[in-house]
């Protein structure tokens, strides 16, 4: 095996990525999704069509073979078409195409009991379909449909086949495992026997992934003499998808020699706006493209990576565009919030530090997905909390919401070292919250601010569910602001709510003994 072979990647997200089940690329789309990967992610060849499909689909690869002629990529489009001389060859011919990718029976299951026909009649056709396209100047590549079957069961019959193809006037013959049934082994038997018994044939692999081992069978097939891998972005294709462009090109560069041309650091930027293409998000955990796959969570492994690279691997990020960031839950130690501070640009006391990893712990007790985005807002809490001496607290609530029916809250606050209750429903639950706050200050002998500005603010983009943020102007003979945070709105203002009643106590305040302003102790006030 010569180490330095260079391995083509022909990627067919444009026609079997496309039979994902909710998929289908408008012509436009499917001709800026063919610039992103010629252009951009510089794939050896694409193919873009099936053949006869649709009115749709001709204008699609028309769109793709005007532009790629004007580029010098018309050899690099390709499209699938059937022994059926001379239908599929025109279809393409009229589209503009140049290169037919012949698809034939690669087992005589299929042979037999789908085309029902003899394997010297099938192979006679084969002959017709590759004569007429390459007399009308097409380059011809085949198709071995089911071939994974034809090696496992009818292997006379294939191997039969790819030695009449030798004799034919085609470039490529392609080994497609149609079903995913492939073990590895059994991908490195059978790649071994045709790349051994036909070694001046370029032979691709194409993967399913049904088994998840599409990208294991790759690695296989390469060590074992392909030349050519398929592949489609984000793994897109029917059932369990083909091999993902990402991960096979991540793992030939990292797990042989082998050279490939396709520009690593363009993988992300090229799979997210296939992602919003196709409308199939991405899964969080999926390698190389993942939301998560560069986040650390763990607090341990960000404390690993700023002592002395600890959790060192070779797929860096940044080879895909990519960066590594420092995930916030309750997993989060110092250093995956320090990492992340330090990128915002703020530098907090060894006290305030502690009390936002706590804020954060917290939250990821809860389940809430707290993100960088999020942290501002944590900092900015617990810096006014910080400043508020907390003497009266929100010790308990209970509120309801029903239909047709005022919302109601009973409340318990404590003031110093005492509890008082009252219970009130109003226009909603932050108004009937309100007016059983009255109800309390009303029988302490005491007024509250006038509430001049309420406002609500998540971080931004609104992709987290962590919190809210509710900002509450008040007047007290002067005007000041508080903030409350928390994943419930009403919760939000009344955390709020709480920091003025600190702050107005604190202006209030004076030597008069506590207990004489505020009587007995566990009072019940108003219904």
């Amino acid at each position: 095996m010569n180490g330095q072979r260079k391995i083509e990647i022909m990627d067919t997200t444009l026609r079997d990525g496309e039979q994902t089940s909710g998929v289908s690329f408008l012509p436009a789309e499917k001709l800026q999704i063919a610039k992103l990967l010629l252009e951009e992610l510089n794939v050896d060849r694409i193919e873009v069509a099936s053949a006869r499909v649709s009115e749709g689909e001709l204008e699609g690869v028309k769109k793709i073979t005007h532009w790629a002629k004007e580029k010098g990529y018309l050899g690099r489009i390709e499209v699938l078409g059937f022994v059926d001389t001379p239908i599929s060859v025109d279809w393409i011919l009229a589209a503009g195409g140049k290169v037919l990718n012949l698809l034939t029976k690669g087992s005589l299951n299929h042979l037999t009991f789908q085309l029902k026909k003899k394997p010297e009649e099938h192979f006679s056709e084969i002959k017709e379909a590759v004569q007429y396209a390459v007399d009308q100047g097409m380059e011809v590549n085949v198709y071995l449909e089911d071939w994974s079957n034809g090696m496992r069961n009818s292997q006379e019959y294939t191997m039969d086949l790819i030695s009449y193809l030798n004799k034919l006037p085609i470039k490529r013959v392609m080994l497609p495992d149609t079903l995913g049934l492939l073990s590895p082994d059994q991908v490195a038997q059978y790649i071994e026997k045709v790349t051994t018994a036909f070694p001046d044939l370029h032979f691709d692999f194409h993967a399913h992934n049904d088994y998840d081992l599409s990208v294991a069978n790759v690695l296989m097939a390469t060590k074992h003499g392909v030349h050519g891998i398929h592949t489609t972005i984000n793994g897109l294709g029917e059932r369990a998808g083909n091999s993902p462009l990402e991960s096979v090109v991540a793992c030939i560069n990292d797990f042989t020699e082998f050279d490939l041309d396709v520009k690593e650091h363009k993988i992300y930027q090229v799979s997210k706006l296939v992602e919003q293409f196709s409308g199939l998000h991405i899964p969080m955990n999926k390698p190389v493209i993942g939301e998560n796959v560069f986040t650390q969570t763990a607090g341990i492994h960000a404390d690993g990576d700023q002592k002395k690279n600890l959790y060192f691997s070779d797929l860096l990020p940044e080879r895909f565009g990519r960066t590594r960031k420092y995930a916030l839950g309750k997993t989060s130690g110092k250093a995956n919030i320090m990492k992340n501070i330090m990128d915002l640009g703020i530098s907090l006391e060894p006290e305030e530090l502690v009390k936002v990893t706590q804020a954060v712990i917290k939250l990821g007790d809860k389940k809430e997905k707290v993100t960088p985005e999020d942290l501002p807002y944590i900092i900015s809490d617990v810096l006014q909390n910080n400043s508020i001496r907390n003497d009266i607290q929100i010790a308990g609530y209970h509120m309801t919401h029903s239909k047709d029916l005022k919302p109601t809250v009973q409340l318990r606050l404590k003031v110093y070292d005492l509890y008082y209750e009252a219970h009130a429903s109003g226009n909603g639950q932050y108004d009937s919250f309100m007016k059983a706050l009255k109800k309390i200050y009303k029988g302490l002998g005491k007024s509250l601010p006038k509430l001049t500005d309420f406002g609500v603010s998540i971080p931004p983009g609104g992709k987290t569910d962590a919190f809210v943020e509710s900002i509450i102007t008040w007047e007290w003979g002067k005007k000041f602001k508080t903030k409350g945070l928390d994943s419930d709105q009403t919760v939000a203002a009344m955390k709020a709510t709480e920091k003025m009643l600190n702050i107005i106590e604190q202006m209030e305040q004076t030597t008069t003994e506590k207990s004489k302003i505020y009587g007995n102790e566990n009072s019940i006030i108003g219904g």
